[in-house]
């Protein structure tokens, strides 16, 4: 694997061998150092146009804890303000040392692109509405931890699908990996076209909430027009938040989960972020051990890394 762009191209076995090898990168980040050398003398670049919490922090933690130092890219205080381009960007960052991209960016296709202009390997951190793979990666992980696989389970994504890179990403590699997946949202949120989406839709969320092992829970983007697909926001929460009383209906053992910011009191009730059966935190705590897998697994197939694990 020479990047990490989509998981529309990710086949069963390398999901579960980046699945397996975070599981080790787990163990790492329990011990009282928790930090292996693998990349040591490697520069990981960030590169966010976009904001962002967990996945820049997620990921910066990650190459340290592999070892190596870290290069942030802030695009309000750099030369863009003056014009220069993403490419020059990004070949500025490679002649300072950069070994490995993150790219995130508000355009679809930024990340092919970096990858196309640099010699070293990139990581798509989220492009625009279309892929967010070390996303799903996490997602996949936390299920797979919590449930012991995800063969046969049954998942519900719920809320803005349109304009979620989490969605698409998260459906490719749930249904690679065995699982059925359900898109719950009203019709303007979803996709214009599924065609090729292994995953089924549906407008109620009633109709199917006690089935599901997972419910999987999306803001709706207001950034990208998502709160004008639905006459009111009374309305859309009551037709697709998670309440309270929604919650109880749930199946015993299933959980929920959320990829934040979390709108508490829209598409989630407070209780509900609250409860132990809501797995959000596991969900950050463990998307560091699934970056640490991807960087370590895309050095090594450069010929970068300097040590095996311990």
């Amino acid at each position: 694997m020479k990047n990490l762009l989509t998981t529309e191209d990710l086949g069963r076995e390398t999901l579960e061998r980046l699945l397996d090898l975070s599981d080790e990168f787990v163990e790492v980040l329990d011990r009282e150092i928790p930090k292996v050398p693998p990349l040591r003398g490697l520069t990981v670049a960030t590169l966010f146009f976009e904001p962002s919490t967990r996945t820049r922090i997620s990921f910066e933690r990650a190459a340290k804890a592999l070892s190596a130092d870290v290069m942030s890219f802030s695009p309000g205080t750099s030369s863009l303000k003056k014009g220069e381009s993403l490419k020059d960007t990004a070949l500025t960052l490679r002649a300072m040392g950069a070994d490995i991209m993150v790219v995130r960016h508000r355009a679809v296709g930024a990340p092919w692109r970096v990858a196309e202009w640099v010699d070293v390997p990139v990581v798509n951190g989220g492009d625009g509405a279309h892929q967010h793979p070390t996303q799903a990666l996490l997602d996949a992980l936390t299920i797979r931890r919590h449930f012991g696989k995800l063969d046969g389970l049954e998942i519900g994504i719920v809320g803005d699908i349109r304009h979620s890179r989490v969605a698409r990403s998260d459906v490719y590699a749930f249904s690679t990996l065995g699982a059925k997946v359900t898109l719950i949202a009203p019709r303007t949120l979803l996709p214009r076209d599924l065609d090729g989406w292994p995953c089924t839709a549906t407008g109620d969320l009633d109709d199917v909430i006690e089935r599901l092992d997972v419910i999987y829970l999306l803001r709706v983007q207001t950034e990208r027009g998502g709160a004008t697909a639905f006459p009111s926001w009374p309305e859309y929460v009551s037709r697709f938040g998670l309440s309270r009383e929604r919650f109880a209906r749930l199946a015993d053992g299933a959980v929920v989960m959320h990829p934040g910011p979390m709108n508490r009191g829209v598409e989630i009730a407070p209780e509900v972020a609250d409860s132990d059966r809501a797995l959000v935190l596991d969900q950050v705590r463990l998307g560091v051990a699934a970056r640490m897998a991807v960087l370590f697994t895309l050095a090594t197939g450069r010929g970068l890394t300097r040590e095996v694990t311990a």
